[in-house]
């Protein structure tokens, strides 16, 4: 990675720095010095814009949730709970309709808006990425932004895998075994619509960052913190790992949660060849001035 003073400075800065060459040396400034603090004044401008433009996309998302919010939370959010649901078919069983209810005075409202926020999280999470590296990509090498590229491309790819899968694997699977869970025929159940909203984020957010592991693993591996056979050496602890975080995101019963471990571990097993491919890169790139 280069220095932070190789990014492109602005228009103001370089004015500035024509300024101080054509000023005479008595003035007490260096060049370099200058250069390098505009530079980093530079970089500080460039990560404000672009922090406020992946927060823009999340209140553009939250906007278009808003405005079409009867479909969002009725068809998208409130689908699990309908016998109907389009996964309860896939499944091929016989689902059971879930009852909503609002216990407290602001439960509704707190609710809407809190699924407005988190579906509009979901949305501009691709382009709030896209903003982060968009910031790195200047400072990289040639060599270095192919395989940013990848980490960027797939960072998105894999959240919208990990989103899909949660809401539609591990929210009705869920959703289903807690409405079928009787401990007496006295007992209904009828679910707290803030609970409700509460879990299906958690369901669906969390397999989303959980699907992260790749890419978190490929940066890892790239600066040098892990490789292939520190993770091959704890596949073991990972399994154990995985298997704890699937009884946290699931419900207590081993279909739910080898669902959610079978992919973790293909996760796993694909971070340890991410890994391995890294490290043949590096090998390459330290070699080739010497041959």
């Amino acid at each position: 990675m280069k220095l932070f003073g190789s990014r492109n400075i602005s228009a103001a800065a370089r004015k500035t720095i024509q300024a101080i060459e054509g000023d005479s040396t008595s003035n007490g400034f260096d060049l370099a010095d200058a250069l390098e603090e505009m530079s980093f004044l530079d970089h500080l401008e460039e990560l404000r814009w672009r922090i406020l433009k992946g927060i823009g996309a999340v209140i553009l998302g939250a906007i278009f949730c808003g405005i079409y919010d009867e479909f969002v939370i009725d068809q998208i959010l409130l689908g699990p709970t309908k016998q109907d649901f389009f996964m309860y078919q896939l499944f091929g069983f016989e689902a059971k309709e879930l009852i909503l209810q609002n216990r407290t005075v602001t439960g509704q409202f707190f609710a809407y808006w809190g699924s407005v926020f988190v579906v509009g999280v979901i949305i501009g999470a691709p382009i709030a990425i896209y903003q982060f590296w968009k910031f790195i990509e200047p400072g990289l090498y040639p060599e270095e932004k192919k395989g940013m590229r990848f980490a960027s491309f797939f960072a998105t790819g894999f959240f919208v895998l990990g989103v899909g899968f949660g809401y539609c694997v591990i929210t009705p699977m869920a959703l289903q075994f807690f409405a079928n869970f009787v401990i007496s025929e006295q007992i209904v159940n009828e679910f707290d619509i803030t609970k409700y909203f509460s879990l299906v984020t958690m369901w669906v957010f969390g397999v989303g960052l959980v699907f992260e592991l790749p890419v978190v693993m490929f940066f890892l591996a790239k600066i040098g913190i892990v490789d292939s056979t520190i993770l091959r050496k704890g596949r073991k602890y990972a399994l154990i790992a995985i298997l704890i975080l699937g009884a946290i995101l699931t419900p207590p019963d081993p279909v739910s949660q080898l669902l959610v471990a079978l992919p973790m571990v293909g996760l796993y097993e694909l971070s340890i060849w991410i890994s391995k491919h890294v490290e043949r890169r590096e090998k390459r790139r330290l070699h080739k001035p010497l041959e």
